[in-house]
């Protein structure tokens, strides 16, 4: 097989099967990835143009009831310093961000038993009724169907939920006593109710192999989510899986673009992780495909706190610094930035009553 024809098929029918794209991350030169990156790039510009839609992220909770290998908020680390912010707190936060030029709000928490469904309820309505034009995003992981629904009831607009591997086997070893079909039934579940929906995965787990990631690409073109959130593994000091090499920019930044080319209309963060370990990631992800970036409007007291991994970026910097710094970047990587809800294309022009 030749690997440019297998980009230039998958640029043209946005679709490969599973063994060819295995073959192409087992084979592919440095050449023929600079030439995907550049076909994943024309695709976006010929779907979205230059624009990167700016989400302000608000961390409220880093209380988990979950224990997953990899994550520095799981339930038994002990040293983890734990927080909640109080609904003044969030509002405020809020604030902050329409000010910038926010209109988006992603809500992202560990899964906090104290937010119960009403609790969540009173937040979104508060937020809705004050900036019914703006969007929310939820980030709360696993729910049940009555939960998720009454989350969409209150105003809710998105949720993120990502998948983190496809492959069942390495799934259960990184979620103790979960499952990888509850996961993907939560997805079914919040695209059934109306959400648009975010999946996603982290690239460079231990053991994970290029099948797997294979699967992973399989995975999000035939579930065809609003968005997808694809990070580097990055291993944290206070969980089992810290003296395991973390992931790369460059197969990160390769993942990005082969999702870009499968699903020409997603919505594709270039994600903080990416700027923890490479101080241009974020850009290389957004010259790969990226076209979604989330600054922090978290209370900068506790950013640190809300650690998944070691060596987080943006802990210290107050949100007018953090959105004006990286609007700079931005536009110097040849991009612009888009003050606008930035909802899914395609979920646009389906939806057009439900934003005007």
């Amino acid at each position: 097989m030749n690997i440019v024809n297998l980009i230039d098929s998958l640029y043209k029918n946005n679709n490969l099967p599973y063994n060819e794209l295995v073959y192409i991350l087992d084979n592919m030169t440095l050449e023929e990835r600079e030439y995907l990156i550049k076909k994943s790039n024309d695709t976006r510009m010929k779907t979205y143009g230059d624009k990167v839609y700016l989400r302000g992220l608000i961390e409220f909770t880093n209380y988990c009831k979950k224990d997953c290998l990899y994550c520095g908020i799981r339930s038994s680390n002990k040293n983890a310093d734990r927080y909640r912010l109080t609904m003044d707190d969030i509002l405020e936060c809020v604030e902050m961000g329409d000010n910038l030029g926010y209109k988006t709000y992603v809500l992202q928490g560990g899964e906090d038993p104290f937010f119960s469904d009403d609790k969540m309820v009173e937040i979104i309505t508060i937020i809705k009724n004050k900036y019914p034009k703006n969007a929310i995003t939820l980030s709360l992981g696993e729910r049940s169907y009555k939960s998720y629904k009454k989350m969409f009831d209150a105003g809710a607009d998105r949720y993120l939920l990502r998948h983190e591997t496809a492959n069942k086997q390495l799934y259960s070893t990184l979620h103790p006593g979960e499952t990888f079909d509850s996961r993907k039934k939560c997805l079914e579940n919040l695209r059934e109710i109306g959400f648009q929906i975010g999946a996603g995965f982290m690239v460079g787990l231990p053991n994970q192999t290029n099948e797997h990631l294979a699967e992973d690409l399989r995975f999000v073109k035939d579930l065809h989510p609003h968005m997808c959130g694809i990070g580097p593994f990055i291993p944290h000091t206070d969980t089992p899986l810290k003296e395991y090499a973390g992931g790369t920019v460059e197969k990160t930044v390769t993942m990005m673009a082969l999702v870009r080319l499968l699903l020409p209309d997603v919505l594709l963060p270039s994600t903080t992780a990416l700027g923890s370990i490479d101080p241009t990631g974020r850009e290389k992800g957004i010259k790969a495909g990226g076209n979604v970036v989330m600054p922090n409007l978290s209370p900068t007291r506790v950013r640190e706190k809300y650690s998944l991994y070691d060596g987080k970026i943006c802990t210290g910097d107050e949100a007018a610094e953090c959105r004006v710094c990286i609007e700079r970047r931005i536009n110097k990587s040849g991009f612009s930035v888009e003050v606008t809800r930035g909802d899914n294309i395609s979920w646009a022009k389906e939806n057009i009553d439900k934003i005007n």
